[in-house]
């Protein structure tokens, strides 16, 4: 596994062939489902570089879990001995541990994970999965730093009502209602193609799901679940950045399996705003363009994803204007614009709206800090036009969500050095 405390890039044009890893947000939630059976599970296109996986993993293995990676993108899960109800971890934890009190509930009536960790963006709590498991017939308590569940008689189908489209929530209650008694329905979900394709995982095992739309989702509970082998989908969010390091670079770029129909509204604005796209038979040809300021609001899929906004903030800086972004989902996440402009950007914060200044390019090399997964990816972009060398700090996020981030950009010609 590729990981390094700091990164140092320098300005460059890249160019080459490049290929999409499987989808982090996707993998993740079919570890977690992989404790819904005592069968095995196998998982094709993992990416098993992704230090959150690994951690998923090693959280897997304290449960009773035993696991063999083959290659860089294969893992088959299995269990020899009895799972365990609470996960002992000391480590850093990950925010998919929801999930798995989820899993560790509905198959056996209780459980207890660490409190979640992962990016600090503001209050993301977590009553949605506190108020869908009492839904379900759970009795749900914090003791320590452990959320703990318990429905000793199994738990029960729902009408589940989400106050807000949450992709967590969704799919808590999706894994969570597949052992459940009965039916489960979830209101006003989010259908999203990491929440689809966990769906096509759980229904390769035998479990009974509908989806209808974006306005609910049917889960019928069935009595057990089975093994299955399946590929984790492409990760859209490494397949924008390498769009955008194209472009900010001028460079000429092929980004292969590229995930065209969960991005095509973030593909409408890039073409828009200068990116010069074409597309060949299972992937994406970038040949360069130039970046023009951009006006973008995130929000639920299809639309533009929260994690993308740090990505096209750096094409911003690229930009010669004022471009202007609205993080609806987690408003103020834009602490990496404090970071960037430690390399020149001119920026400022209104009310929920972060205005860019763009002249054009104009950054220079400095030391910066990664505060999180897509701001360290965004500053390694911007490192990438910026004049002299940037030195990216606490960059070991970036490997959270990007499989041989360092060694990829080293194909596509980048000068980048990592300890």
């Amino acid at each position: 596994m590729e990981a390094f405390d700091t990164l140092s890039i320098s300005r460059c044009h890249l160019e080459g062939l490049v290929k999409v890893s499987g989808a982090k947000n996707s993998a993740l939630r079919l570890l977690a489902a992989s404790l819904l059976t005592e069968d095995t599970v196998t998982l094709t296109n993992y990416p098993a570089g992704l230090l959150d996986a690994r951690i998923h993993v090693e959280m897997l293995e304290a449960l009773g879990k035993t696991t063999v990676q083959t290659g860089s993108d294969t893992i088959t899960i299995a269990e020899n001995d009895p799972l365990a109800q609470k996960l002992h971890w000391d480590g850093r934890s990950i925010r998919n541990t929801l999930l798995m009190l989820g899993a560790l509930t509905a198959r056996t009536g209780e459980g207890a994970v660490p409190l979640p960790g992962g990016c600090k963006l503001g209050e993301r709590k977590y009553d949605l999965h506190v108020m869908l498991l009492e839904a379900l017939g759970a009795r749900v308590w914090e003791d320590g730093d452990y959320l703990c569940a318990s429905a000793p008689n199994g738990l029960q189908g729902a009408d589940i009502h989400l106050s807000l489209r949450s992709t967590g929530a969704t799919e808590n209650a999706v894994i969570a209602g597949t052992l459940a008694k009965g039916v489960t329905r979830i209101w006003n979900p989010h259908i999203r193609p990491e929440i689809l394709d966990l769906i096509a995982l759980l229904r390769g095992m035998g479990a009974q799901i509908r989806v209808f739309g974006q306005e609910h989702i049917e889960v019928t509970g069935v009595d057990g679940l089975n093994g299955a082998e399946h590929r984790v989908i492409a990760d859209n969010m490494e397949a924008v950045t390498w769009l955008s390091a194209a472009v900010i670079t001028g460079g000429d770029i092929e980004i292969e399996d590229f995930p065209y129909g969960d991005l095509e509204v973030v593909l409408a604005h890039l073409k828009s705003a200068g990116a010069k796209l074409y597309q060949g038979d299972n992937s994406l040809i970038v040949r360069g363009g130039c970046c023009y300021p951009i006006e973008i609001s995130t929000g639920p899929h299809p639309g533009i994803n929260s994690d993308v906004q740090p990505i096209l903030a750096a094409w911003a800086a690229k930009a010669r204007g004022e471009s202007r972004i609205i993080d609806l989902r987690f408003p103020g996440r834009y602490g990496y614009a404090e970071e960037m402009a430690r390399m020149g950007l001119h920026y400022e914060v209104t009310g929920d709206m972060l205005r860019i200044h763009g002249n054009g390019g104009g950054l220079y090399g400095a030391t910066v800090k990664a505060l999180d997964l897509r701001a360290g990816a965004a500053l390694a972009l911007c490192g990438l036009t910026a004049d002299g060398e940037t030195t990216i700090t606490d960059a070991w996020q970036i490997s959270r969500g990007y499989v041989d981030f360092a060694a990829k950009l080293r194909s596509l010609g980048a000068r980048v050095g990592e300890s």
